[in-house]
């Protein structure tokens, strides 16, 4: 099984045995706005403001705002309900989801219901506060029973009524309770919340219904949940699902913006975290203008997910703006998990994240402007491959280097790149190396070496021979395609290195050469350098690095250290991976899409990266 991605390890806290599908979709019936309207302006405009509302608010897990609807005697009114154990800035993130998906899902509907494993999000230009509402429901359960039903069931009664009256005894700001009682060999947990605009006899009997409905459900199952749009109650066995709420409650937060009071953040401050209070999202008028309401002129790039323009904020600062395709689901999900990496990630060798957009249907990365493309513009270009002379080509592979140790080792995270490649370097305007692209990225315990996956994702040529067979992938995965990258970069040839009218892999060219001592043969002829012995170090370390044999393979820390050091010994490598044809062969070039295991190849759609045209990437269905 895949390991979970980003998006999910930071926002979802159940177990995968609750066979839950979210988000849940309820698209209202009673009419649809006309698109462009008043109605869908200000709906766009009160979803923007989940990510400019003040943090304190949202502490207490809800958001609501309402606004008139000009030229309509309407009033549009917004709730968003958050677990009530989640921090400010998870459950902004969380509603920040549901309100891009609210607008996918149910694009013209003028009410809409969605709910999401930490949130719940709803919108309807007839009020609703203060009014009990069951339906339309949700319930699902595990599909394991437990081992001693009527124990089990007499605990989970007592736990639950236990909680719900102090749930419902709540104040006006959170009405949330969540504990935990024995039921012999199991423990359960569980947590009871209602919407804190009701009355504590309304969310009694809210809760009260939610109770009776899990038992007659769910006892006899490890776990379950009960949701409706004025009360939730969630519960699982020996799994502490849930945070503890620090007590006591902090002060009361101011009211709720209305849309006169939702204001733009400040354009050109720097994103570190998405999941703290102080994370930015640009407005979408500023990044309108920044790149003439996307013009075809300013436009870097077009790929599967989208295009990439080039902008230029108002204090001068000029920015590539990432904008996803609407109709991309599969982009969606490489752009949530690209916005949680790299907003956590601060490395002078990793493309800078500036900002983010989640407004209506646009969902925007904004990056720092890197005027000199991509590595692959510059190698693969006869003409542009002779101003990078070796000392540079020798700066990209060290900082390329040391990016990747970074994200293997040094960051607070341990990130699988999974698509290291020439295009997805971007150089600066020194020429020192960015890595981009995280959309196929994986996160890593701190501890964990390795992981399996049953759908592969990844350029054909960079891939390790163990993840295009059997789906395994770990940092030596990234070590083989950092090897292949370093033999595109000293010798001036893609991956499939053409050898007058017949195709040769060029791992296989390379490692031929290296064996009868051909040096000069492998080495780009634009390439004047007096440091022979330093490039042949380095086509030495990169055939350690595709080695078949994965514990073969060095880390990227030993990697950096035979760069750095020339004291220290290498081994012999063994023969790389693709050269033994009988083991795998492909007749295809690298600029074909896979989206599944070498035995059963599908095509998928071309990708480019942020910054410039790109090879095609093998490429995930959403949802993961």
């Amino acid at each position: 099984m895949d390991p979970p991605n980003l998006l999910l390890l930071l926002l979802l806290m159940f177990a995968p045995t609750i066979n839950a599908q979210f988000p849940v979709t309820h698209c209202g019936s009673t009419g649809n706005f006309t698109a462009n309207s008043t109605y869908e302006t200000t709906l766009t405009t009160l979803l923007s403001s989940i990510s400019t509302t003040n943090s304190s608010s949202l502490s207490y897990g809800f958001f609501n705002a309402s606004a008139a609807i000009s030229s309509a005697s309407q009033t549009l009114y917004i709730f968003g309900l958050c677990r009530g154990d989640l921090t400010a800035a998870s459950c902004r993130a969380c509603l920040n989801i549901l309100a891009s998906d609210i607008r996918r899902l149910c694009p013209l509907q003028k009410e809409a219901l969605l709910y999401s494993d930490n949130c719940i999000m709803r919108y309807s230009d007839a009020s609703f506060l203060g009014a009990v509402a069951t339906e339309p429901s949700y319930m699902v359960k595990t599909v394991y029973n437990v081992s001693s039903p009527d124990m089990y069931d007499a605990a989970l009664r007592k736990l639950l009524d236990d909680l719900w009256p102090r749930a419902a005894g709540g104040g006006s700001l959170r009405k949330y309770a969540s504990g935990n009682e024995s039921a012999g060999p199991d423990m359960i947990y569980a947590l009871v919340q209602c919407t804190p605009d009701l009355t504590e006899q309304q969310c009694g009997d809210c809760l009260v219904i939610g109770v009776q409905t899990i038992r007659d459900c769910c006892a006899r199952y490890t776990g379950g949940r009960f949701m409706v749009p004025s009360c939730l109650i969630l519960y699982e066995a020996n799994n502490q699902f849930f945070d503890k709420v620090s007590q006591p409650l902090p002060p009361p937060p101011p009211s709720p913006p209305q849309e006169a009071d939702v204001l733009p953040p400040p354009p050109g401050e720097v994103v570190h975290e998405i999941n703290t209070a102080e994370s930015l999202q640009f407005d979408l008028g500023t990044i309108r203008t920044a790149t003439d309401n996307f013009s075809d002129s300013r436009k870097l790039g077009q790929g599967g997910f989208g295009a990439v323009y080039k902008g230029q904020l108002l204090n001068g600062q000029e920015i590539a703006v990432k904008r996803l395709s609407q109709n991309s689901n599969q982009g969606e999900v490489e752009f949530k998990n690209e916005v949680m990496l790299l907003a956590r990630l601060q490395h002078r060798n990793l493309v800078k994240l500036l900002g983010f957009c989640l407004e209506g249907v646009e969902q925007l990365l904004i990056y720092e402007f890197v005027p000199n493309s991509s590595l692959d513009q510059f190698i693969f270009d006869p003409l542009k491959r002779v101003s990078l002379n070796w000392d540079k080509r020798h700066k990209i592979i060290m900082g390329v280097a040391r990016g990747m140790l970074y994200l293997h080792e040094d960051s607070r995270l341990r990130i699988i790149h999974r698509d290291l490649k020439a295009s997805n370097i971007l150089l600066d305007l020194d020429m020192n190396p960015k890595i981009a692209d995280f959309g196929m990225a994986r996160l890593f315990e701190l501890d964990q070496s390795q992981a399996e996956t049953s759908r592969i994702v990844g350029t054909f040529g960079y891939m390790a021979p163990e993840y295009v067979r059997d789906g395994n992938f770990s940092v030596k995965s990234d070590v083989f395609s950092f090897g292949v990258l370093v033999l595109e970069i000293v010798s001036g040839q893609k991956n499939n290195h053409r050898m007058g009218n017949n195709m040769e892999v060029l791992i296989s060219y390379v490692w031929k050469n290296w064996r009868e001592g051909s040096i000069s043969n492998i080495i780009d002829p634009s390439i004047i350098s007096n440091s022979g012995t330093v490039i042949e170090r380095c086509i030495h370390i990169a055939l350690l690095c595709v080695q078949e044999n994965t514990a073969s393979r060095p880390t990227m820390a030993s990697v950096l250290l035979m760069l750095n050091s020339h004291l220290v010994n290498l081994q012999v490598p063994s023969r790389p991976a693709f050269f033994m044809h009988n083991t795998i062969e492909f007749d295809v070039s690298s600029t074909q899409d896979y989206s599944s295991r070498a035995s059963r190849v599908e095509r998928s759609s071309n990708q480019s990266n942020q910054f410039s045209k790109n090879e095609a990437s093998m490429t995930e269905p959403y949802p993961r």
